[in-house]
């Protein structure tokens, strides 16, 4: 029993660790983002862009990625592949300082369309106090339309001046 139950949680468990690593990716892209361009430009270092999109959890395999539905493996999949296309430029680019900030941007914006899709299909990664985040935006609420006609407050009209 205890062993049906450790596999009924591993699709779960490779979920939140996905989940975990891409959002710590995001995390950091965000609140490096100035700085990573300003040490590259001062320093003439790939190091602080490239350690800005490392992950953390490089051990998973086919083994335990096999958990998981075609679906999720296929954006957990396009995810990696737009984080390779930006460390790839950043190992490689020959591009000054202001080229690869503006490069940057347009990359971001495909990791982070890419990220969006993932926390779609995985879920948010749970957090450390156990609480369910749930990203949301206010919505207007119209009045459902149910056929019947509302009876709007009649306006008493004053009596025409003499």
């Amino acid at each position: 029993m205890a062993r049906r139950k450790k596999l009924d949680e591993t699709p779960a468990r490779v979920r939140n660790l996905i989940a975990l690593d891409a959002a710590l990716i995001m995390r950091r892209l965000e609140a490096r983002r100035d700085e990573m361009f300003t040490l590259f430009s001062r320093l003439r270092s790939r190091e602080p862009m490239l350690s800005t999109i490392a992950t953390r959890f490089t051990s998973a395999t086919f083994h335990d990625l096999v958990h998981l539905p075609e679906r999720e493996q296929a954006v957990v999949h396009g995810f990696h592949e737009r984080l390779d296309e930006l460390r790839w430029y950043f190992t490689y680019t020959e591009d000054m300082p202001s080229t690869v900030q503006q490069t940057f941007g347009a990359l971001h914006r495909r990791l982070d369309e890419a990220y969006r899709q993932l926390v779609v299909a995985l879920g948010p990664p749970v957090p450390p106090d156990g609480a369910v985040v749930v990203e949301a935006r206010p919505v207007r609420a119209e009045p459902a339309s149910t056929g019947v006609a509302l009876a709007r407050p009649s306006r008493k009209r004053s009596a025409p001046a003499a």
